[in-house]
Parts: C-alpha cells; structure tokens; sequence
C-alpha cells in the first residue's frame, strides 16, 4: 500500500525521553514521601497529564498532584536542558520520509509548552511543520481525535497515512482513526492488539511501509 502522509507520537518515538521521565517522576513523589512503582508508570506512558492524573489519584489517594506535577515539571525540565536522546535512525527515518515526498506531523500528548521545548532542545522543530498535542483536542489519546486532527491538517484521508507508535495508548488512537500503525516499543512490550506491524526501529517500520531502502 502507498501512503500519502506519516505521522508520529513524539515521546518515546522519537526521542527518548521515557526514561527522564521516569528520573524525574521518582524524585518527584520521593520528596512526597511516595515511592513511584514501575508499574504504575507504565500505566502513564502514553497518556495527558489529565488521564495520568486520574490514574495516581487512584492509588494513592491522598496524593498532592499539583505539587506532584510542579516538581516532575522542574525536574525534568532540567534534564531535558542537558539534552534529549534522539531513538535510533530518527535523522535517517524523516529523511526518508522526506525523500519519498511525504508530508508528515507530530501527533502527542505533551501539552503545548511541553512539546516546543522538546522539539526545540532535540532540534526537531525544524523538521515538522504541524504538530498536534493535547492543547488542539478535546479528547486526547487513546481517543482518536488527535490522529484524525493531525490528518486533517496534513490534508490526507486517514486510511492513507502511516502512524508510529511506542506505547499502547497511542497505537489505540491511530487504529482508531483508520491508521495503519507502526508500533516502536520502548518501555513497554506491545500487545499487537492495536498495530499493523512491530517494529524494533523506525528504519525498519518505514521498510515494512515501502518507505525507504
């Protein structure tokens, strides 16, 4: 099948920026005299601040999410200021892309503010023209009106475009706009419930799509 456009999740897919996340979440709720389980951040990979909100609220109930939130916002900020790791192949993968004459967007659930400072510290805001966060939707991922507002904007059909996914939530979304979704684990192993294809780097899942060498 040709596509007509490709669109990628940001955190995780393109850069790895899971596991800062991870660094600043356990410093954050340590100072809350919390220990962050693995598994309950797994739970959140993928997910808005509000979604993720609602998931450690019910665990812990009695949970200061603002100071929660400010901290890991500080925390992390910090760290993305000492750089951000590119995934594998990233800078080879859009030149693909490009080179195959496909327009393409960003597709997160950063907030606005979250996924500027991203792109810009990873040097990725000059190489998409669209992006869509959580800012742009009423509903965000696993919902499909991010995936479906990132085509729109594109001007492709959704069943035409191309998605890479890391986590579950996200791979949910694109299946639910009509997508075909590459999914890129990172923390998480996939469940294949939501992707056409695994793929174990963005090379290889642009391979599978016909894109590239």
């Amino acid at each position: 099948m040709k596509f007509d456009a490709v669109i990628f999740d940001l955190d995780g897919t393109l850069i790895d920026t899971e596991a800062l996340g991870w660094q600043a979440g356990r410093i954050a709720f340590a100072e809350q005299g919390i220990v962050l389980e693995e598994d309950l951040f797994h739970q959140l990979v993928g997910k808005d601040k509000a979604s993720g909100g609602k998931i450690i609220r019910a665990h812990y109930a009695d949970v200061d999410m603002d100071a929660i939130n400010r901290r890991w916002e500080e925390v992390v900020g910090d760290l993305y200021s000492d750089g951000i790791p590119h995934k594998p192949g990233l800078l080879d993968a859009l030149a693909a892309v490009d080179a195959a004459g496909l327009p393409k967007a960003i597709c997160t659930s950063s907030q606005q503010g979250e996924a500027e400072l991203k792109m810009s510290v990873t040097g990725l805001d000059a190489y998409f023209d669209v992006v869509v966060t959580v800012a742009h939707v009423e509903r965000a991922k696993p919902a499909p009106e991010p995936y479906l507002l990132a085509a729109q904007k594109l001007g492709v059909t959704p069943g035409r475009a191309l998605a890479f996914e890391d986590s579950e939530t996200g791979a949910q979304a694109a299946f639910a706009a009509g997508l075909t979704v590459i999914q890129v684990p990172d923390v998480i192993p996939s469940s294949r419930r939501f992707a056409h294809f695994v793929a174990d780097d963005l090379l290889s899942g642009l391979k599978w799509a016909g894109i590239g060498a």
